[in-house]
């Protein structure tokens, strides 16, 4: 499949995933889908400015910005779409179903451990803090950890790895993203959290464990000069509801995982609440060599291609620069391929992609995480490590 094939489809699931979160009125999330589509069809017309459809993309690009003003404004919005029974019922309990809804993810991982590459460490402290418990929790007579904190560059794999731990114990997974807790727009953020634990600790009680990953978490616990009171009791109410979830005489699968890319904006009455600590580090040249292998597993390589080099090469580069520098070194060939006039000989395949193509890209970028970034998470690291 052309990388223009490949943008549209993306453009379109992510359009698709919009609109079905639109119509169960969960604005922040339709939004941040929405906003995805969007840039997704701005990248198929900034590749390629002569293609034949990018008015229509445009068109497209404009009608979901439209709707995301709308999503953000004050007061009822007007529905492109048709009411069903249930969002046509109004109501205070239908507004507080959206609301909540709005910010919180409850779906069923599907990720391997052996889609996460490297992070040896992470992977072992996670698996003794959740999995062997969850296995066999005879074995743990002074109970075992429930609160994780994974902190680090970002694009290194915390999300990745929390979504492991839910697949391998088959837990029921809800993500929330921290940032729109606390928006001002959404409202009932102290009642939100409230339900959020309430139903990680019904799962629990019925027998399948719960794990609730908390993305952004700085953003809801972090340290403040100052705050309004609503923020004040949303942090109190995280306070409470983690100290049930930790509760020592209570020996329930529920946890609760954190990520935070700013680990010294929390504040200390949160962080010793999360009992393992565990930093999510840069890949080192074994885990890069892995991730350029895994990512090039479906590339058209020329046989000058060295993915030893390119791991060399790529030192200090986050997991997610890497899968770009594979993205965009694909995008080079189909942007040539495309110049030279031969897309328009439907029997015409584009050039592999070579070393040069790779070395190119990685001239022209430089990595996400600087150095003095990894200083700080090594300094917190040293002061605040538990695995």
């Amino acid at each position: 499949m052309s990388a223009s094939h490949e943008l549209e489809r993306a453009a379109t699931n992510h359009a698709l995933e919009a609109v079905r979160l639109d119509k169960q009125g969960a604005r922040g999330m339709a939004i941040a889908m929405y906003q995805k589509a969007i840039e997704t069809l701005l990248t198929l017309v900034q590749l390629y400015p002569d293609y034949g459809l990018n008015r229509v993309y445009i068109q497209r690009a404009m009608a979901y910005q439209q709707r995301v003003r709308l999503l953000q404004g004050a007061g009822p919005i007007p529905s492109q779409i048709e009411e069903t029974p249930s969002t046509a019922a109004g109501g205070s309990v239908s507004a507080e179903k959206a609301s909540y809804d709005e910010l919180v993810l409850k779906e069923k991982p599907s990720v391997k451990w052996d889609e996460v590459i490297g992070l040896e460490p992470g992977k072992k402290a996670v698996k003794e803090a959740i999995v062997y418990p969850v296995q066999r929790p005879d074995l743990f007579p002074l109970g075992w950890p429930r609160g994780i904190l994974l902190f680090g560059p970002p694009g290194c794999g915390k999300t990745l790895l929390a979504a492991a731990v839910a697949t391998e114990i088959d837990a029921t997974f809800v993500s929330v993203d921290a940032a729109s807790i606390m928006s001002k727009w959404l409202g009932e953020a102290e009642q939100n959290v409230a339900r959020l634990f309430n139903s990680a600790r019904k799962s629990a009680n019925e027998g399948r464990p719960a794990i609730v990953f908390i993305d952004e978490l700085d953003s809801l616990i972090g340290m403040h000069s100052s705050e309004v009171g609503g923020e004040a009791r949303v942090r109190n109410q995280f306070l409470k509801e983690m100290d049930g979830i930790i509760d020592k005489g209570k020996n329930v699968h529920a946890y609760v995982i954190g990520a935070t890319n700013k680990p010294w904006d929390l504040d200390w009455p949160f962080i010793r609440r999360f009992q393992k600590r565990i930093l999510v580090p840069l890949p080192d040249h074994h885990t890069r060599l892995g991730m350029f292998k895994l990512y090039m597993n479906n590339l058209n390589l020329a046989p000058d291609v060295d993915p030893y080099e390119l791991a060399r090469l790529s030192e200090g580069f986050s997991g997610s620069d890497i899968r770009d520098v594979c993205q965009s070194a694909y995008l080079r060939v189909i942007g040539d391929f495309f110049e030279s006039g031969q897309a328009n000989n439907k029997l015409a395949k584009p050039r592999p992609v070579s070393k040069d193509d790779f070395k190119q890209i990685l001239e022209e970028r430089k990595p996400s995480v600087s150095p003095q970034m990894l200083e700080m998470y090594n300094r917190w690291f040293e002061a605040f490590k538990a695995l």
